[in-house]
């Protein structure tokens, strides 16, 4: 279980993003305590940047219980939103919309690698069950129309691309995958590129199902000629599974960290948790910091 720790810049700049649209769980607590603690050990930069570019799915509910369950979990971070006033003010991805458009249109331009698509996901699965993309508008010549049209980008049979020593088939994972969506939104894949090599983020932790999705961004990286983020380390942990097995997803259950605060518990299921990732002993960690303290014995 524990990180391989091997790689991490001396100064890191990292970020947790939490996203608006399901209240948080267990696994998204460890993974928030394993990046600060990291940044934090190392003296680096810690970025709040929370992701709404869904702006279908946000919910404010679940936007104000990110800020109590990060002051829960005793976090604190160096740049970004301080609650959901100054969020709202200043710190929205719907703010950058604008952003987005242009880097699309500059990529669309630059690369030839763009192009719309106004196949739904029933018609994609007709086609192809698995519901990976099959490339049916790749020659069309369709334009980008919102509510019509989406944008994806080409990946050619046979991409690879390597995360960590793993060698990800983009192609036979992801497909043409989306960079703007039908309802006029960034898709997340390009979104989240162009926010961490605008915050020069160079240092990421992350679950290891989300190997697919670094490839991805990897590859989009390659065609914006993204330079900070290709240099940056990634981190991908095992996850965390509830008492079934099963893979935590953002739902209220045993595991929203809303039900374990109304509950009445303590975080400290989290915080030993984490210390198990980070290499440490969980029977000495009583608070946030010690965190860093079992990591600075680890090394």
């Amino acid at each position: 279980m524990p990180l391989d720790k091997t790689g991490i810049p001396e100064k890191p700049v990292s970020r947790i993003a939490p996203t608006p649209s399901g209240y948080l769980h267990l696994g998204n607590a460890v993974n928030f305590l394993v990046t600060w603690a990291l940044v934090r050990a190392r003296g680096g930069t810690l970025h709040l940047r929370i992701d709404d570019m869904d702006g279908i799915r946000f919910r404010d509910e679940v936007l104000n219980d990110i800020f109590k369950s990060l002051e829960w979990l005793g976090l604190d971070w160096d740049t970004g939103p301080t609650g959901p006033d100054e969020f709202h003010r200043s710190f929205s991805l719907q703010k950058r919309r604008d952003v987005y458009r242009s880097e699309l249109g500059r990529l669309t331009q630059e690369t030839g690698k763009l192009f719309a698509c106004e196949c739904s996901r029933s018609a994609i699965k007709k086609v192809a069950p698995s519901g990976l993309y099959p490339g049916t508008c790749r020659q069309c010549g369709h334009a980008l129309v919102p509510h019509k049209t989406a944008m994806r980008v080409v990946v050619d049979q046979g991409t690879v691309v390597r995360v960590n020593g793993h060698g990800l088939d983009l192609s036979n994972t992801f497909g043409d995958f989306l960079l703007w969506r039908k309802d006029d939104q960034p898709a997340y894949q390009f979104a989240s590129l162009l926010e961490d090599e605008a915050g020069q983020i160079n240092f990421i932790v992350r679950g290891e199902d989300l190997l697919p999705s670094t490839a991805a961004q990897l590859y989009l990286a390659d065609l914006f000629h993204a330079d900070n983020f290709r240099r940056c380390t990634f981190l991908h942990h095992s996850l965390i599974q509830g008492a079934d097995g099963e893979k935590l997803s953002k739902s209220r259950g045993a595991y929203a960290l809303k039900d374990m605060r109304d509950a009445g518990m303590s975080p400290d299921v989290a915080w030993k948790t984490a210390a198990r990732y980070l290499g440490g002993s969980p029977e000495d960690v009583e608070t946030p910091r010690d965190l860093i303290a079992c990591l600075r014995q680890s090394r």
